[in-house]
């Protein structure tokens, strides 16, 4: 999975959820049942907003049957079934992604980076490339949509950055990558039939283009120093306040652009790129994780006891020093601050071993909010649970904002 957007489920109400999952589930189940096993790799959570727009402007999707399907058990659920959306919005969203995903690895060929420096992979590797480019454009193709405007967008990425240098301005750097998105968000109006949501769909799928090309080269800046790899921000010469600056304008964009089109249930589309949007370009320039572990005081898992908190002692405290053998100082206080834990279970090589492979292969280790350590029985969050919101905070729109009235189904 790849994406800007990486909504965390705490920020989000339970429908929302669900749906957010079937849109994903769907990109994931278009890709194989058009294009084969092996493209399911190109499942992306920027791609699944293609069909999230198709289904916002068209009355009644969510709860259509030409919409929604019932999926059987899949691993990556905890094999649990669950609705996914299918239909146009779902098949256009795995044409783009399919092209993307095969521009995105013959850039990896070009660059030679890991694996694709050897010539074996490199050739494997674009044999794919040219299939996924043939598949998209026929996917594409029934629906009416030209995918030549993708490859086009990208074929011409390359040549941009070549002839950048100091002073070349980063908007010219990021606008392949703008058309296409552009492009693709726009044909989501044309599909639903709202002709009129098109420019404001185009403009608003051109910034969110802008927003991936910069925050992918925030994120990859300073690995990309290290192994020589092109970057934008380093080859332009522009500074990360330039970038977020550039990031922040072009969130108020997307905004504005969303408010001029008419959705007839526009709330996982809101909470995207009207909220997710911004928290993802607060993550790329620093942003941290707020949601406190359930057990851990300093939310970070430290587990810090009282006796480091430097918490002063109020008068009157029934806990306070010498007046309880189990306060702080006293003969029956925790040396860390905290009830000796239950020794845990303790596992042999084999058997840890054969239960880890359960785990994964269920994808327990990922879907499930804990599960218990293999080997030594200890409580663990899954994988997918580590989120990056502050789950006490409210949501933007509830904060002043000036993109809605807060009317969204947000789940704050």
């Amino acid at each position: 999975m790849f994406g800007i957007i990486r909504p965390c489920r705490h920020r989000m109400s339970e429908g929302l959820a669900t749906s957010w999952m079937a849109h994903l589930c769907g990109l994931c189940l278009a890709l194989r049942d058009d294009h084969g096993q092996l493209a399911r790799i190109a499942t992306n959570y920027d791609g699944l907003i293609i069909s999230a727009l198709v289904e916002a402007q068209v009355p009644g999707a969510a709860a259509s049957a030409k919409w929604r399907r019932t999926a059987g058990p899949c691993p990556l659920r905890g094999m649990r079934t669950a609705p996914v959306a299918t239909g146009e919005g779902a098949r256009l969203a795995a044409a783009v992604s399919l092209v993307l995903a095969s521009a995105k690895m013959r850039d990896h060929i070009d660059d030679r980076d890991g694996a694709m420096g050897r010539r074996p992979v490199a050739a494997a590797a674009r044999t794919v490339a040219r299939r996924w480019d043939r598949a998209g454009a026929r996917t594409g193709g029934g629906l009416g949509f030209d995918t030549a405007v993708l490859v086009d967008a990208v074929d011409r990425q390359s040549g941009i950055e070549a002839l950048a240098r100091t002073g070349t301005p980063l908007l010219t750097v990021t606008e392949p990558t703008e058309t296409a998105t552009a492009a693709a968000f726009g044909y989501t109006a044309v599909l639903a039939g709202r002709p009129g949501n098109r420019a404001p769909l185009e403009e608003a799928g051109r910034l969110f283009g802008r927003l991936a090309h910069l925050l992918d080269a925030v994120e990859d800046q300073t690995a990309d120093a290290v192994s020589g790899a092109w970057n934008p921000l380093t080859a332009t010469g522009t500074g990360r306040d330039e970038a977020r600056r550039l990031c922040d304008d072009a969130v108020r964009g997307v905004r504005l652009a969303l408010k001029d089109a008419e959705f007839t249930d526009g709330r996982l589309v809101h909470v995207l790129l009207a909220h997710e949007l911004r928290r993802s370009v607060d993550r790329a320039f620093g942003g941290s994780c707020a949601h406190s572990h359930p057990d851990t005081l300093d939310g970070q898992g430290l587990g810090v006891g009282p006796e480091a908190l430097d918490l002063p002692q109020l008068s009157g405290n029934p806990y306070g020093p010498g007046q309880s053998p189990y306060a702080p100082g006293g003969p029956g206080f925790p040396p860390n601050g905290f009830p000796p834990p239950e020794p845990p279970r303790r596992r042999g090589l084999i058997a840890g071993c054969a239960l880890w492979s359960g785990l994964c292969c269920t994808c327990q280790l990922c879907c499930r909010d804990h599960y218990e350590d293999p080997w030594n029985g200890r409580r663990r969050e899954g994988w997918c649970s580590n989120c990056d919101c502050d789950c006490c905070d409210s949501c933007d729109c509830c904060d002043g904002c000036d993109c809605c009235d807060c009317g969204c189904d947000c789940g704050c």
